[in-house]
């Protein structure tokens, strides 16, 4: 990175750590880095070096984790949209580096579901560290957990997984969608048809957006 990318970097961070943060500011710092440089730069900003690698407890059927773009999570937050008042819900979360950037670009309270502990543990700290009090991580089968997180209003799945858990997330969280409308953000990875799935209109790619349609049109 170009040295004032660097020193931006820093700013950002020492704003998030002594409270000063504010979403429009981060956002304007992100943008002002080249496109290309914006992983690192954020990886700078939350601290993420060395991360431990995927162990035992990734099950069957689980993808290693892979960081997903800032460019895809930017795409994210404008076009699905995430709103300040969004519970986001990252299935498959890492070392929480989804829901941090998520949470810095929106103010939304953002929660990770990740089963590998020391991931868990790695996103402890990014929380710790800078003292993102809306943004946790919880310990456990995303395939099974995400029906635990009622207040969820967007979910993001970045190919965590796919087949039958898939299958058993998505019938997890119709119940949910029968009580409020959800936005589901899929990056590389192409849903099972549901007939309470709408696909969004949008760019395509590698991001599509689901809405669900189990209520009225003037509710949603």
């Amino acid at each position: 990175m170009e040295p004032g990318d660097l020193t931006s970097a820093e700013a950002a961070r020492r704003a998030i750590e002594r409270g000063r943060h504010e979403v429009s500011a981060f956002r304007a710092a992100l943008l002002g880095v080249p496109a290309g440089e914006r992983d690192a730069w954020v990886d700078r900003v939350l601290g993420l070096d060395d991360l431990p690698p995927d162990g035992p407890a990734l099950p069957v059927g689980g993808v290693p984790y892979l960081p997903c773009s800032v460019e895809v999570l930017l795409r994210v937050v404008d076009e699905t949209p995430v709103r300040p008042a969004d519970l986001f819900v990252d299935v498959g979360a890492g070392p929480g580096r989804a829901i941090a950037i998520v949470h810095l670009l929106t103010g939304a309270q953002a929660v990770g579901l990740e089963i590998q502990p020391e991931l868990v543990r790695a996103a402890h700290g990014l929380t710790a560290r800078l003292g993102l009090s809306r943004v946790r991580c919880i310990e456990g089968d995303a395939a099974t957990l995400a029906a635990s997180m009622g207040l969820g209003s967007v979910f993001f799945f970045y190919c965590p997984f796919s087949g039958a858990r898939l299958a058993k997330v998505l019938d997890d969280l119709e119940p949910i969608a029968r009580t409020r409308p959800l936005r589901l953000c899929c990056v590389d990875l192409p849903l099972p048809p549901r007939s309470w799935l709408v696909r969004q209109p949008g760019r395509g790619g590698e991001l599509e957006i689901y809405r669900t349609t189990l209520l009225q049109p003037s509710v949603l």
